[in-house]
């Protein structure tokens, strides 16, 4: 592939030409998603110029997950199958494909009802062989219900962004928040099995901490203006069951700069700094969740009073955030004046504008 590879931030456009054969292990973690296991399998084995291994853990389903699997590893030679006798959990799936089993130039960790877009792993893979820096690759994640919505993904020339990952580390410290779903992730082999396995500690956060890490050691890169994978939304996720509630969500992303801090602050720049950064973001984001209760007249239902807690445990300085202050204010007219009247609607509305603003940068940038 042609092209020199700029600094940080540079987008470079890659020609389509077909890249050398990089071996890519998917390993593809299977609970009680036999209906989805074909699909996903398929997304992964359609992926042209690359050679590609598939490992489905089926960790003790109850549904025809085993059935389905062995029958797709029957029917294909670079499909393997494995059953777990009793179930393991998430992490310790993860991690028995990805530690254990995985020995490819390149990773992937798809959940099975999910799937890849047509060409992803090509294109992750030239990314990272034009650029030995990069550990990781991401890209724009379609969100769905039915197979009816998904796009058609031609084979196009592609554009991507590259961040050192110092730099990509710092704005996900200043942003307190995870920007990637997952199943659009291709690591690095090497990458990988140095920064180790998943977490059990952080069950929700887990795959957070898991890029922080990444971003320690190497570069980061985002595919543009192509999907890089598919993300089924359902109400049998486990986001939307074990891990529902914002409050949940912000403990477990606590856990994650607290043990990333704990693990890297002796060899990582500026570690101190970062980790001030983490804490604030979270802090103002608990005290605007504590803030919109008032306004909804959710005091109560949505922990208004743990959320302030948090955010005063959390961050040294969150009596001198306006979030702390706006939060004041609506306490002093209480929750049934503030919903009534919506005397704050108007700062709401720019606050609802500004996420609206960064979640299509988001979108566009990977960021």
């Amino acid at each position: 592939m042609g092209g020199d590879i700029y600094e940080s931030g540079i987008v470079l456009y890659v020609a389509g030409e077909e890249s050398a054969m990089s071996t890519v292990d998917v390993v593809i973690p299977c609970y009680n998603y036999g209906r989805y296991l074909r699909d996903c399998v398929h997304s992964v084995l359609s992926q042209p110029n690359v050679d590609v291994r598939v490992l489905v853990i089926d960790d003790a389903s109850s549904d025809d997950s085993a059935a389905v699997g062995r029958e797709i590893a029957d029917a294909n030679k670079s499909v393997e199958f494995r059953q777990h006798a009793v179930n393991k959990g998430h992490i310790a799936t993860y991690n028995e494909g990805l530690l254990g089993w995985s020995i490819a130039d390149y990773t992937v960790l798809l959940s099975a009802d999910d799937m890849l877009s047509p060409g992803s792993l090509s294109r992750a893979v030239r990314v990272m062989e034009a650029d030995k820096s990069i550990g990781m690759v991401y890209g724009p994640t379609v969100h769905f219900r039915r197979e009816t919505e998904l796009p058609t993904v031609a084979a196009q020339d592609f554009a991507f962004t590259r961040w050192r990952g110092e730099e990509w580390l710092e704005g996900r410290c200043r942003a307190g928040h995870n920007v990637i779903t997952s199943p659009e992730v291709v690591v690095r082999g090497a990458i990988q099995r140095t920064v180790g396995g998943y977490d059990p500690a952080l069950p929700h956060a887990g795959d957070l901490e898991m890029w922080l890490r990444i971003a320690a050691i190497s570069n980061i890169a985002y595919v543009r203006r192509v999907p890089q994978a598919f993300y089924r939304v359902h109400s049998n996720s486990m986001m939307r069951t074990v891990f529902r509630g914002s409050f949940v969500d912000l403990r477990q992303r606590k856990a994650v700069f607290d043990t990333f801090y704990q693990r890297h602050h002796s060899i990582l720049r500026g570690a101190d700094r970062l980790y001030e950064e983490a804490n604030r973001a979270l802090a103002r984001e608990a005290l605007w969740d504590a803030c919109r209760a008032y306004d909804r007249n959710e005091v109560e239902t949505s922990h208004a009073q743990e959320l302030e807690q948090f955010a005063l445990d959390t961050y040294a300085g969150a009596t001198a955030l306006a979030e702390y202050h706006a939060l004041c204010r609506r306490r002093r007219l209480g929750p049934k004046v503030c919903n009534r009247t919506q005397v704050f609607a108007a700062p709401a509305l720019v606050r609802k504008m500004r996420r609206w603003a960064l979640k299509e940068r988001w979108k566009r940038q990977g960021v």
